[in-house]
């Protein structure tokens, strides 16, 4: 038997320090994972630059800089948000559909290809946005865009 007895230690740390006044506030998304997933290759294609400098001052902070790239963090949440905002206003009715086929199916897109093909339809034809993955081959058709998914419900007749 060890002589020391364990300590254990539950109290929840909160630092109250308020950020710099040179840091722009910003609402949280508060969105669960499913609609993010839902949004993430729109929100992906319009905050692009945003994002992008972002991780070029994470990058050339070495992986610190929590203070230092605040401004380009709270610039990539507005953006996202305003995605999110768009797609409510104008493709609710899909949006909502195929996040909760994914909130259903544990976020797996293969099983969701229906709504989201519906989904991809709207918010291009409405916003714009087109969704891409990112190192697609480019002489292939891309998976969300496949008729016959290599994996899918064994149901006759039915596309997932």
């Amino acid at each position: 038997m060890a002589a020391r007895q364990p300590r254990f230690n539950q109290a929840v740390l909160i630092d109250t320090t308020p950020l710099p006044s040179s840091i722009p506030k910003v609402d949280e998304i508060g969105a669960s994972s499913a609609p993010l997933m839902s949004a993430s290759y729109f929100i992906g294609a319009r905050c692009k630059d945003y994002n992008d400098d972002y991780m070029m001052c994470k990058t050339e902070a070495h992986g610190r800089g929590e203070f230092e790239c605040m401004k380009e963090g709270r610039k990539v949440t507005r953006c996202a948000a305003s995605v999110l905002e768009d797609i409510n206003k104008n493709c609710l009715e899909q949006f909502r559909q195929h996040w909760n086929c994914l909130e259903y199916n544990n976020q797996q897109l293969w099983q969701c290809r229906k709504y989201e093909w519906k989904l991809n339809s709207c918010v291009f034809d409405k916003l714009g946005l087109e969704k891409k993955i990112p190192g697609a081959p480019e002489n292939e058709t891309p998976v969300h865009l496949r008729k016959r998914q290599i994996y899918s419900r064994n149901e006759p007749g039915v596309i997932a």
